[in-house]
């Protein structure tokens, strides 16, 4: 009789992680049915988001509320949905330059209220009551900045709290008595999964409560629900799981709601190859989410072993954009062999709605224990410094003309007027812009220098490396990976 009632509970138990595992596949490869298309960039304002929410008015199921202001007199916003006992609390962009989780809440919204997967979502919507928050931060969203409008950062603000911002996040949590909370950010695209080339992706933690970093129940379910999407996501992004710093912070919101009796699981956000805009990172987080309240409402998670947890790796931060593994560097008549290690920084244009790219050298040196998104074996390479083409181009030079140039060694002319060069500090084809009283720059191989200069092989020009983009000049400069070259007014 005991092998019978095993038997069963086992096949039970196989049939429901199936049919679960069967759902979360069907949420990604349907998740363009549900993506929000107005909602096609990073750097969202709060205007973007208003009619999104005003909309969901048209469905009865969803009540939304006017939570309060943000110091700059923007809407707060509280939309619920759901009839069940536990609440869950999920809140996006407290950090204002944060919005994947917001991009993904509009997507979660559109699932919700389409016709398809109504019996996984009678299981949500009966057992859960949901509450979003989707931009906390409007203030900080609208010039796309960490901190709001006062310039402190809302996370660590949970017990003083002085932002109008912090208050209606501890109001709502506490009106709430939320059961679990969703504190959805991003993270630097740098974190990798520790001792591994790959990025976290996503990164989870059940945040601490003290900082002993004891475990209780409320923390325990935390780690389980993580453990759950962490083996859902393992399926998209192999190996692109992190697990963020526990360390206690007295000041921050998620160990305090941690403990003040909400299971509250942190979601971060970091970088995927070739996303820079982060549109499967978004995927992820929705069907991240989704899996978590699909798995909480059944009750499924329960039986996982919380060991599980500390089997994710941890966060690392040994990522660069491009590294430069073992180039020849000539100094005062000596050859050194270095690794390089750059970030192409994002620099936002006016009105904060897109960006160019600012790149540095941020390390040198022996770099063997860091990775890049983009690698190069430069053994038998030397570094050749750029030189000026001291003479201005026509503004409609050609690709072709440009990738002769650059073989040549020219990674610097003097140009008047171009379309780009009028409006803006960047140039669209790989070479820098010299205005015509501006100096040519002192080259230097150092960090925080921008990394332009080419690599020669057996004495020829065989690469640039122009604003931190490596460029192949065996190739036409059509599509190439290349972001943006300079103008130096």
């Amino acid at each position: 009789m005991k092998y019978k009632t095993f038997t069963i509970l086992f096949l039970i138990g196989f049939f429901v992680t199936m049919a679960q595992e069967d759902f979360t596949t069907q949420l990604y490869d349907s998740f363009e049915d549900y993506r929000e298309a107005s909602l096609n960039k990073r750097r969202i304002k709060h205007r973007d988001i208003m009619p999104l929410i005003d909309s969901l008015t048209s469905d009865t199921r969803f009540t939304i509320q006017k939570v309060g202001e943000s110091i700059e007199g923007r809407d707060i916003k509280l939309i619920s949905i759901g009839e069940g006992d536990i609440n869950i609390f999920l809140w996006s962009q407290m950090h204002g330059d944060e919005p994947t989780a917001t991009l993904a809440s509009f997507d979660i919204f559109n699932f919700l209220m389409a016709d398809e997967f109504q019996a996984e979502k009678d299981t949500i919507l009966s057992k859960l009551k949901l509450h979003f928050i989707p931009m906390l931060n409007p203030d900080g969203a609208e010039v796309y900045k960490r901190r709001n409008a006062l310039d402190i950062d809302l996370n660590r603000d949970a017990l003083r709290l002085q932002a109008p911002e912090s208050k209606i996040l501890k109001r709502i949590r506490d009106s709430l008595d939320a059961d679990y909370g969703f504190n959805l950010h991003d993270q630097s695209r740098y974190y990798n999964a520790e001792r591994t080339n790959k990025p976290a992706t996503i990164s989870y933690l059940a945040t601490a409560y003290n900082y002993e970093k004891e475990i209780n129940e409320t923390r325990a379910n935390a780690m389980k629900v993580i453990v759950y999407m962490n083996n859902i996501i393992q399926k998209y992004a192999p190996g692109q799981v992190g697990r963020y710093s526990d360390d206690f912070e007295p000041r921050a919101f998620g160990d305090n709601i941690s403990k003040w009796g909400t299971s509250l699981i942190l979601i971060e956000s970091g970088g995927f190859v070739g996303d820079r805009e982060k549109h499967e990172i978004r995927k992820l987080n929705y069907v991240s989410i989704l899996s978590a309240l699909y798995t909480i409402a059944n009750g499924s998670f329960k039986d996982i072993p919380i060991e599980a947890y500390e089997e994710i790796p941890r966060n690392d931060r040994k990522l660069f954009d491009l590294k430069l593994e073992k180039v020849t560097h000539k100094l005062l008549g000596n050859d050194y062999l270095l690794d390089i290690g750059i970030y192409r920084q994002e620099i936002d244009l006016a009105g904060h709605d897109d960006f160019y790219y600012k790149s540095v050298i941020v390390d040198q040196g022996d770099l063997s224990t860091f990775y890049g998104y983009e690698t190069f074996e430069g053994e038998g390479y030397t570094i050749i410094p750029p030189k000026l083409y001291d003479k201005p181009l026509k503004a409609d030079i050609k690709p072709r003309e440009v990738l002769e140039l650059l073989k040549r060694g020219y990674a610097y002319s003097r140009m008047l007027a171009t379309k780009s060069s009028d409006a803006g500090m960047h140039n669209e084809l790989p070479y820098h812009i010299l205005g015509a009283n501006r100096p040519f720059p002192e080259f230097k191989v150092e960090t925080g220098k921008n990394p332009t200069f080419f690599l020669e092989k057996e004495g020829v020009i065989t690469h640039a490396v122009i604003n931190g983009f490596l460029v192949d000049l065996s190739k036409p400069l059509e599509g190439q990976n290349f972001g943006n070259a300079l103008i130096y007014r």
